[in-house]
């Protein structure tokens, strides 16, 4: 059974793993970003020379555009953009499919996660920042040039502040640096650390935080109907305390029937999300099924 090269890039880290045809991750390591694309792509080298593989996925913590091959990705390789396509494929010399890291976890997620089987899933990452990935009809959900699902940027109510600009409303009031802000504390992670602890400023920050989310996540339903929301991310290390408040508040403002039958679940897969969607990408891009395996790619000798 041939291996594909999953690849998930993010903006401070690096993750990289052999996923086969059922999902088996094996050989992962975790890397300190570069924030290069020269440097991103020799840690993929090195990795692939060590393994014998014939496709590849690769996530992005920004936007990709198919139509160019380029990505936006400025907390990793800056504000420009770059040819991100045609490096990894001249590097690599093999087939690949790239996507956006928000589009990697729903595909994951449906595949072999919580929402395994399921067609029309959306995937809210909630960490530094927030992204949506989503599944309707069984197919990926990218928008015209490759940003749909960038719901941080989403209005939620209330007057205009000037923060919004720089990444949006929901994300500013829902996001990990929202949650430390309203605590007073310098991390997420510190608030999730005392709210466990019984700090109940740390409680009620997180509440406040959970409101938000549920905001965002009932306009989610409204509009896109999905059968479950997966949540996600770094802000998830608090699901014990948020879940149930996320529930209730996206279900009690969302279209009335969708909240009857839309689940809403923490993800089953953790940080292999973005492994096994960059695995499910390169496979769909192949055209085949897990059960059924793959077909031998072409080999690319430029």
């Amino acid at each position: 059974m041939s291996s594909i090269l999953a690849v998930d890039f993010g903006g401070t880290k690096t993750a990289l793993a052999l996923v086969d045809e059922s999902g088996r991750v094996a050989g992962k390591q975790k890397l300190a970003a570069e924030h290069t694309l020269a440097g991103s792509m020799k840690q993929v080298v090195e990795f692939a020379n060590a393994a014998r593989v014939e496709r590849m996925g690769i996530l992005v913590p920004g936007i990709y555009d198919s139509k160019t091959g380029e990505a936006w990705a400025p907390n990793l390789w800056g504000m420009e953009r770059v040819p991100l396509r045609a490096a990894a494929e001249q590097t690599l010399g093999m087939p690949v499919a790239i996507e956006s890291d928000r589009t990697g976890y729903v595909l994951g997620e449906a595949w072999l996660g919580v929402a395994r089987g399921l067609e029309d899933v959306i995937f809210v990452s909630v960490g530094t920042g927030i992204g949506v990935g989503i599944l309707a009809g069984g197919r990926v959900v990218e928008g015209a040039r490759g940003i749909a699902g960038a719901a941080g940027w989403m209005a939620i109510g209330g007057p205009w502040k000037e923060e919004y600009r720089r990444c949006g409303g929901w994300e500013t009031e829902a996001a990990g640096p929202a949650l430390a802000r309203r605590a007073g504390m310098e991390s997420a992670e510190a608030v999730i650390a005392a709210a466990h602890g019984g700090d109940s400023k740390a409680r009620e920050a997180l509440d406040t935080t959970a409101d938000y989310l549920g905001l965002g996540i009932a306009a989610l339903i409204s509009v896109l109907n999905p059968e479950m929301v997966v949540l996600g991310g770094g802000l998830m290390q608090a699901s014990d305390l948020l879940l149930e408040r996320i529930r209730g508040n996206a279900l009690r403002w969302t279209q009335p029937v969708a909240a009857q039958t839309t689940r809403i679940e923490k993800t089953a897969l953790g940080e292999d999300a973005g492994l096994l969607g960059a695995a499910r990408l390169a496979m769909k891009k192949a055209g085949c099924q897990p059960a059924a395996g793959c077909q031998p790619a072409p080999q690319n000798n430029a």
